[in-house]
């Protein structure tokens, strides 16, 4: 076994043992300590991406050298390591974006417990990505669950204590559904690695035996991972845990954490049960209707906010929707185009979230709609980074976003069924919505405003010179949208031979 296969087990204790380390070390050491180790986690997902395009295919390593099915496994592929290298990227610039608000949103004593939360929600992730194990894949949920919530409710005010409940309780209603399509998968195969998992499943399936316990398991770890990945109509708790958090926890909960989840997912769908048994089981039929009615849903929703904060969160229902649609269409061109919108939106939230940070700072702290007029001059680069973002989601050519809507429209065409009409249609309003919010706030941040009510409102300036590490964070997060949505060539041909390989 070469030294680089062993990436991804370091990569998810690194991580677990930088949060109990940071138990113990001050908030200044404990912030040195996180930055560290997320740049040394991504460059080793960038070691293990470029080695698995060179040899190509996948592999597993063993824990503990217990061979299946007594031992614990991990399965690396080009997927699983460019979606370890996007997670660290994202979560590494959210972190440094969000650093010079921390000291105002988090009280200096619980700081090490704001980077011990953010460590083992990077644990998490990795995990989620790599874990050949089905049990080991529960417990990590898990952990990204609490994690989660302690980032939510760290700011200590009613908002975020009530939006922290509420989450708790919507994800541990799909925790526990999953747990049960588990047990169930347990009982009827015997197995709780993958691998061997799908071996007895497409026995049962091709034998008639257990076939409607099988739909009902499948149902039951379909709809748990779809309630706690916000999937329209379980998204209540999803706008007051984004637009009240932190904005470091805001970037990150919106772009990383129900991407974990419905990565873990796609998975099940192609290394547990089978695609070919997803499709015969009629589950993705009723994620094609939840995903288009979240799609025009968190559009109108998102018009209809006055909160900036939580407008971006309203967003990410529609964005949600839009990735399990993709699902939805039961085609590998569609789970293709879900794939690269996962990494699309996880890139471009967070720019927004970050972005929106910069804007209600000039405006005296309001997240009011019209209290951001002029805000793009007084705080030039946020202007940018949130006007890209913002194009971004519209689906503007050279952007990330209009390359998944690109994507989700021909997987739509080249398979002509009778989902393509409805999601052609849907399509095509939720863009016209997507612009009607974002670029009607684009136009509202241009618009000067009058030197008079500038003074009268207290608000101020900001120069990049004075915000240079968040300045370099947003110019870093428009580069990593632009790359996307210019050089989506060699990211597809790596979604493509992932899926092959999940298959």
């Amino acid at each position: 076994m070469a030294f680089v296969q062993n990436v991804p087990f370091f990569s998810i204790m690194i991580s677990m043992f930088s949060g109990i380390i940071s138990s113990v070390l001050p908030g200044k050491y404990a912030k040195w300590l996180n930055t560290a180790v997320i740049t040394v986690i991504g460059v080793m997902s960038a070691w293990l991406l470029g080695y698995m395009i060179e040899v190509g295919g996948s592999y597993t390593f063993m824990m503990g050298h217990f061979p299946a099915p007594w031992g614990n496994e991990i399965r690396a592929g080009a997927l699983e390591a460019a979606m370890a290298l996007a997670f660290c990227m994202v979560m590494l610039l959210s972190m440094l974006g969000g650093r010079k608000k921390l000291d105002d949103e988090v009280e200096k004593s619980k700081h090490n417990i704001y980077y011990i939360l953010t460590d083992l929600l990077l644990s998490s992730l990795l995990a989620l990505v790599y874990t050949n194990d089905l049990f080991t894949a529960y417990v990590f949920v898990e952990i990204n669950t609490i994690s989660a919530c302690g980032l939510i409710m760290i700011r200590q005010n009613g908002r975020t204590i009530e939006a922290a409940v509420r989450y708790m309780i919507m994800s541990l209603l799909g925790s526990g559904l999953l747990l049960m399509g588990i047990c169930m998968l347990y009982d009827l195969t015997g197995h709780l690695l993958m691998s061997n998992i799908k071996e007895q499943v497409e026995t049962i399936m091709a034998a008639g035996t257990y076939r409607i316990p099988m739909i009902i398991t499948i149902g039951l770890i379909t709809v748990g991972l779809s309630i706690k990945s916000a999937l329209f109509p379980f998204h209540s708790w999803l706008p007051d845990a984004y637009g009240y958090s932190t904005v470091s926890s805001a970037a990150m909960l919106s772009s990383l954490v129900s991407k974990g989840y419905i990565f873990l997912l796609i998975k099940i769908f192609y290394r547990v049960i089978g695609f070919d048994i997803i499709c015969e089981s009629k589950i993705l039929n009723v994620l094609f209707v939840f995903g288009l009615c979240g799609m025009i849903f968190g559009s109108v929703s998102a018009i209809m906010e006055k909160d900036i904060r939580r407008m971006i969160a309203f967003s990410s229902v529609a964005q949600i929707g839009y990735i399990y649609m993709g699902f939805g269409l039961g085609t590998t061109e569609g789970m293709v185009a879900s794939i690269f919108h996962i990494l699309a939106h996880s890139a471009t939230k967070s720019l927004l979230f970050i972005s929106a940070i910069g804007l209600t700072d000039v405006s005296a702290g309001s997240r009011s709609f019209f209290a951001l007029t002029g805000a793009g001059y007084r705080n030039k680069i946020a202007g940018v980074g949130f006007t890209v973002g913002s194009l971004s989601m519209v689906g503007v050519p050279i952007f990330a976003g209009f390359v998944s809507k690109l994507l989700f429209a021909e997987a739509a065409v080249l398979h002509p069924t009778m989902k393509m009409l409805p999601t052609l249609i849907v399509l095509a309003i939720s863009t016209i919505l997507n612009a009607i919010y974002f670029l009607k706030t684009v136009i509202r941040i241009y618009v000067p405003e009058k030197k008079s009510v500038i003074k009268e409102k207290g608000y101020t300036t900001v120069t990049m010179g004075q915000q240079k590490l968040y300045t370099f964070t947003i110019v870093l997060f428009v580069m990593l949208n632009m790359a996307l949505g210019m050089m989506s060539e060699p990211i597809l041909h790596i979604i493509e031979t992932g899926l092959s390989n999940f298959a």
